[in-house]
């Protein structure tokens, strides 16, 4: 078959893009828990996490090992934060009802009370765990049909929030921008922060969608890109948050 000119063009277009995503990646800065030990020690730093639940990293059908790779990044990240004076930890998780709608697009996951909406151990048995603040999501969104809006209007001092967990692309992305529209419409200095190497996304690749019948969906690209858009947006994508 004959590649016509435009989508020869778009192919060039698309192969440069991604070149430059590349290198905007490897170039991303690290930050350090000492600039933000300010803010931690007066309260006004949170660790929001993502969806680190057993069913996206142990068990069940979205189980993913992309997103188990990132658990020691993200009990560094809240190990961290507590040495740095964070008290406040937040885990917004799903736990759907047995007739989510959201399962119409993604299997039958992480259902409330089962074994899948739980913790992982790995943040579970933190010595600090008592700390957390656990908000149980119905959707991709932490913040719609949950306590998290009203939380978040009264954060009115909060100087940085730091996001972490899966999936990128979709319940991060949603968190992380949801927090900033917030503070751009408010004119907060808040500072929206996402540490690369404690996010992640799954991986379905074209092929084994075509046998399936579902839409592909490459982690590497899709991972990469939403990083990117959010830094668009004015998230503090960084590569991590040193000790």
């Amino acid at each position: 078959m004959t590649t016509s000119p435009l989508s020869a063009q778009f192919q060039a277009q698309a192969d440069l893009f991604l070149r430059a995503l590349h290198d905007w990646e490897q170039q991303l800065a690290n930050l350090s828990w000492q600039d933000l030990a300010g803010p931690a020690r007066d309260g006004q730093v949170v660790v929001l996490s993502v969806d680190m639940i057993n069913g996206f990293c142990h068990e069940g059908a979205l189980s993913s090992p992309r997103v188990e790779g990132i658990i020691p990044a993200v009990v560094d990240v809240f190990e961290g934060a507590y040495e740095a004076g964070v008290r406040q930890f937040i885990l917004a998780q799903d736990a759907h009802t047995p007739d989510a709608t959201e399962f119409a697009q993604f299997p039958p996951h992480c259902v409330r009370g089962t074994s899948e909406a739980d913790n992982i151990p790995e943040l579970a048995r933190l010595p600090f765990a008592d700390l957390y603040t656990t908000v149980q999501k119905n959707s991709l969104s932490g913040f719609h049909g949950t306590g998290l809006a009203g939380w978040l209007e009264e954060q009115r001092d909060l100087q940085a929030a730091i996001i972490v967990g899966d999936c990128t692309d979709l319940c991060i992305y949603q968190m992380a921008m949801h927090l900033k529209l917030y503070a751009n419409a408010h004119n907060l200095p808040l500072r929206v922060i996402v540490p690369a190497n404690a996010v992640q996304t799954y991986d379905t690749p074209v092929a084994a969608a075509q046998q399936l019948g579902i839409l592909p969906h490459d982690g590497d690209v899709l991972n990469l890109i939403f990083l990117y858009h959010m830094a668009l947006n004015g998230i503090e994508v960084v590569r991590n948050i040193q000790r």
